[in-house]
């Protein structure tokens, strides 16, 4: 998870691979020194601007992915092993505890499962699928936003590369072909947006589908434990304990 961050932000933050490309090169000619980072911006033209807010806004939902979808966040080893061990000790009352101590995504679906456990399995099995539902949004909040970054990011590229292109079939309709240095400001906006789209754009989608890859592999865990508890709670009466409890927390 920390390395792929790193890559991440290495790829979008704005010029750091510019300048580390800049700085790479040996230089050519005495052109070439003015081309750093903020020149290299400003040859890119209007469309830099939208694409390098797009950069921002997706570094700040991928920072803010990350932080939420680890495993500590949504399964924590320390409630798993404490809802297991009083469950099979045949103590629902404290599994119901223990759920209402942990504020975290599988907690709360065993939570409102548990809460039902008076009312039968099947009960029980509506009210973890409608927790379970809810949970996955939220565990998917802002990853919708953070493709559609990745598709913006690389279009307003190819915007820009569209606006280069008639710069510099202007230049050629106002001046001619006799002086290709004329055409060179045009060329460059068009190049320039289209690196700096994709640069944006294709590890925007990739923190996309790795975080959407997070979501399904967390969701899948807990369907498979909340089905491993409900067919041992579907053998288990509900002892007056934990109808105690239900009654107390509704």
């Amino acid at each position: 998870m920390v390395r792929f961050i790193s890559l991440l932000v290495l790829f979008m933050a704005p010029g750091g691979l510019g300048e580390a490309w800049a700085q790479g090169v040996e230089p050519q000619s005495a052109g070439w020194q003015s081309w750093q980072v903020v020149d290299i911006f400003g040859k890119g033209g209007i469309t830099m601007y939208p694409i390098l807010l797009c950069s921002i806004l997706a570094l700040a939902i991928a920072l803010e992915r990350a932080f939420h979808l680890r495993r500590s966040k949504i399964i924590p080893e320390d409630f798993l092993e404490r809802l297991r061990r009083y469950w099979y000790r045949s103590e629902p009352q404290k599994a119901i505890e223990i759920c209402q101590e942990h504020e975290v995504s599988f907690s709360r679906i065993m939570k409102a499962g548990l809460l039902r456990f008076a009312q039968g399995p099947a009960e029980m099995e509506r009210a973890i699928e409608a927790a379970g539902q809810h949970e996955v949004s939220l565990l998917s909040n802002n990853l919708r936003f953070l493709g559609a970054l990745s598709n913006l990011a690389t279009m307003l590229g190819l915007l820009g590369t569209v606006l280069g292109m008639i710069k510099s079939f202007n230049v050629i309709s106002q001046h001619g072909t006799g002086d290709p240095g004329l055409l060179a400001s045009g060329i460059a906006e068009a190049l320039i947006t289209t690196a700096f789209g994709l640069l944006v754009g294709i590890p925007t989608l990739a923190a996309y589908h790795y975080f959407r890859g997070r979501v399904e592999k967390f969701v899948y865990e807990m369907e498979e434990m909340s089905l491993e508890l409900l067919e041992d709670l579907a053998q288990k009466e509900a002892p007056e304990e934990v109808r105690e409890v239900v009654r107390e927390v509704s």
